[in-house]
């Protein structure tokens, strides 16, 4: 028997470029098109806070979070075509995941929206979980 990996098959690998190109898509073209535009408007954004940057923060890190999950997706799917998917990949792909999402809360509104919070526990209870589960 080789070591060298099969070839990822070629519906599966097409999925997995379409999902990931759709997500830089999304990001790319929603800042530029519908963000930027939206923000120039602040008349039309509501005052949380005390003012429209937490709002402001809020609609970017929700935006660029789905990129986030796309991506995430896109990795199942690229695993899926290299063979079974074990629950420790699974818990892998989701747990970092969640830590990437808690960083977009935590930058776009300087840690006020507290979705980092939750965002947080789940990705260090599902990475713990997948290490507890190995050893």
């Amino acid at each position: 028997m080789s070591n060298i990996p099969e070839a990822l098959p070629p519906m599966l690998a097409t999925a997995a470029v379409l999902i990931w190109l759709t997500g830089l898509a999304h990001s790319i073209l929603g800042e530029r098109y519908i963000l930027m535009r939206l923000f120039r408007r602040e008349d039309s954004l509501p005052r949380v806070l005390g003012s429209t940057a937490f709002t402001a923060g809020t609609l970017r890190f929700v935006w660029h979070l789905i990129t986030v999950v796309w991506w995430a997706l896109a990795c199942l799917v690229f695993a899926l075509g290299r063979g079974p998917v074990s629950r420790d990949d699974v818990l892998l792909v989701v747990g970092v995941t969640a830590l990437v999402s808690a960083a977009f809360p935590l930058y776009f509104t300087r840690g006020r929206h507290l979705s980092w919070v939750v965002f947080l526990a789940v990705g260090v209870l599902l990475l713990a979980s997948r290490s507890a589960m190995m050893a």
